[in-house]
């Protein structure tokens, strides 16, 4: 057993595995797997572990068990393991960080305001580019104790101006500048590559060396990541790139004056999490690791290793239809970082993909961190993960990937160098592509967009987003449910029009029992590109598809076809893999079903 340091939580570590345990959990699932037709029958030395293993983007297997002898070697992993489970600096909790990006300085007093007071610990602002104004921080923050509640800034191109402007309503209010605590936000390098924008590095740097003297406990760098999440990047790629940015920053503070210490000290990191809940905990947990190795290469001394991490529930997993299901994907996030151990969690509104949220969604995404903490006490434990085999075995390979991407970025220059030659946009590209492929084959399943859809949902309605939100964009950003909504809005387009949903005929043989799986695969597929299957409808459709066992199609299969074209149906599908040569298509799990939906949708001639 290993006590925790934090309020003395025992967590009991699980005793070794006996091999013959392994051996006969080998010998069940074996079986189970026979029974599926995923083994063959009579071969006794296929692995049974194979089926079941899942690979990251990273190319990381997933595997079904982990033992001791897949956790990292203690003799070797002590440091990485005392690193990843560092201790936040307020050890009862996470800040809880709400995000503002309005336009109106007043709304945003009161919207400031009224999350501190319901729960929230800190302000993320969002400013200039059409968010709220230069020039309003003195109105938006008025009713903030700054030495209390930490202020991160998000400015963009205008980042050096409001921090000025940040630091002179400090001075007004009378704040003791060795408690105004936060980030001014300046992300020069994470600029250019989200909006083309340019901020001046060195004068950046010389700005940090200024606010290190002046307000110790202000970070003026942020290495925002959540940008290349965003674009397709993968966690170690995420991760690596980074480390990269993070490097980058060091030596411009070294170059302005500032020692490794202090320089460290002014760098914060955001990542985005996603509902990839032990994904989240490792990738925050291996953060910790590589940050540490890049101070320590650096000449930091072991106090000053410490990476502050910002944790963002991911945009790229929300999705506009069926979004209260963000609220479960929210929750997740929130919990991977909340025991990934980052020191700032900000949980998107549900509806944040949509538009502007109301006040409703504000709340639910309040609560939903309140809920962990207060009720769940989910604060009160030091990296709950640690020691878990399968935990340890992904926060190291996850660990070594980012390494390698991060000493990719430097052989080639460090990352400006990087950058210019394209390098990591070509990575990004490639990333992009091979997880839409996924999505839209439906190996990475979204709830109420790709599975289990609805063509009865009423899309919920918010008011746009400002200029801001839709700022020109030098990376692509692309959320995982886009494909799918592209054809249910197609699909709403034709019901506005028509008045009726595009619709195809299922004709079924057999018995019951024998069509069911095949028709709920049909429907389950069509309802995701918002086609309406109908059953025993005249057979004026253009379109029908035919679902039975493959017994059932031998023995009706001819009959069935041959009533569907006298009929008049001039496209006949089958569910199944078959190699018919009646039938104009069939259609399998694991197709893709994004073309096949969007094929069918132009021979129902949906506009």
């Amino acid at each position: 057993m290993h006590c925790c340091k934090r309020r003395r939580v025992i967590v009991a570590t699980p005793a070794p595995t006996p091999a013959s345990d392994l051996a006969a959990w080998r010998k069940q699932v074996a079986a189970v797997l026979r029974k599926s037709g995923k083994l063959a029958v009579d071969d006794e030395r296929e692995d049974p572990e194979a089926h079941l293993t899942t690979r990251t983007y990273d190319g990381i297997d997933i595997k079904p068990l982990y033992t001791r002898a897949d956790a990292p070697d203690p003799s070797e992993a002590n440091e990485r393991v005392k690193v990843a489970h560092t201790e936040r600096a307020d050890s009862s909790a996470w800040d809880v960080r709400t995000l503002h990006a309005g336009t109106d300085p007043h709304a945003a007093r009161c919207a400031v305001l009224k999350d501190l007071e319901c729960g929230a610990s800190s302000a993320w602002l969002r400013i200039g580019d059409g968010y709220l104004p230069l020039g309003s921080l003195g109105e938006v923050l008025a009713d903030v104790y700054l030495e209390l509640a930490p202020v991160s800034l998000d400015a963009g191109a205008d980042s050096l101006a409001a921090a000025d402007e940040f630091l002179a309503v400090c001075t007004e209010r009378g704040a003791d500048p060795s408690k105004v605590r936060g980030e001014l936000g300046l992300d020069p390098y994470g600029l250019l590559a989200r909006t083309g924008a340019e901020l001046d590095v060195v004068r950046a740097a010389e700005l940090a060396a200024r606010v290190a003297v002046s307000h110790p406990k202000l970070r003026t760098m942020l290495v925002d990541a959540t940008a290349f999440h965003g674009a397709g990047a993968s966690d170690a790629t995420e991760l690596g790139i980074s480390m990269a940015i993070g490097t980058a920053y060091l030596r411009a503070l070294l170059d302005a004056g500032l020692n490794v210490d202090t320089a460290a000290s002014q760098i914060a990191f955001r990542y985005a999490v996603n509902c990839d809940q032990f994904l989240g905990i490792a990738k925050l947990r291996a953060a910790r690791v590589l940050w540490a190795r890049v101070c320590e290469v650096a000449g930091a001394s072991e106090g000053a290793r410490k990476q502050v991490q910002h944790a963002v529930t991911s945009v790229a997993m929300m999705t506009q239809r069926d979004p209260w299901n963000n609220m479960l994907r929210g929750t997740v996030a929130a919990f991977a970082a909340g025991t990934g151990g980052a020191d700032a969690v900000t949980v998107l509104p549900f509806d944040a993909a949509i538009g502007q949220s109301d006040d409703f969604a504000r709340r639910i995404a309040r609560a939903t961190q309140a809920l962990l903490l207060e009720e769940s006490n989910v604060g009160r434990v030091a990296d709950p993960a640690g020691g878990s085999w399968y935990v340890e075995s992904l926060t190291q390979a996850l660990t070594d990937e980012a390494w390698r991407v991060f000493q990719a970025l430097e052989s080639g220059g460090g990352w400006a160098d990087s950058w210019a030659r394209a390098e990591p946009q070509i990575w990004l590209s490639r990333a992009r592509s091979e997880r839409g492929a996924r999505i839209a084959k439906r190996r990475v399943a979204i709830t109420g967009v790709s599975e289990f859809a609805s063509i009865q949902e009423q899309p919920l309605q918010r008011p746009a987003w400002t200029d801001g939100a839709a700022l020109a964009q030098a990376l692509p950003q692309v959320r995982d449910a886009q494909a799918f909504e592209a054809l249910r809005d197609r699909s709403d387009g034709h019901l506005t029009r028509t008045g009726l949903r595009p619709r195809l005929v299922l004709r079924t043989v057999g018995d019951a029992a024998s069509y069911t799986p095949r028709v709920s695969f049909v429907a389950n597929l069509l309802q995701a590109g918002g086609i309406e299957p109908v059953y025993d409808a005249p057979m004026a459709l253009r379109v029908a598809c035919l679902c039975g066992s493959d017994q059932d199609y031998a023995l009706y299969g001819d009959a069935a076809i041959a009533a569907l074209r006298a009929a008049g149906v001039k496209y006949v599908m089958i569910a199944g893999k078959n190699s018919r040569t009646d039938v104009d298509e069939s259609v399998v799990a694991g197709c893709d079903a994004v073309a096949v939906l969007s094929a069918l949708l132009q021979r129902l001639e949906v506009q």
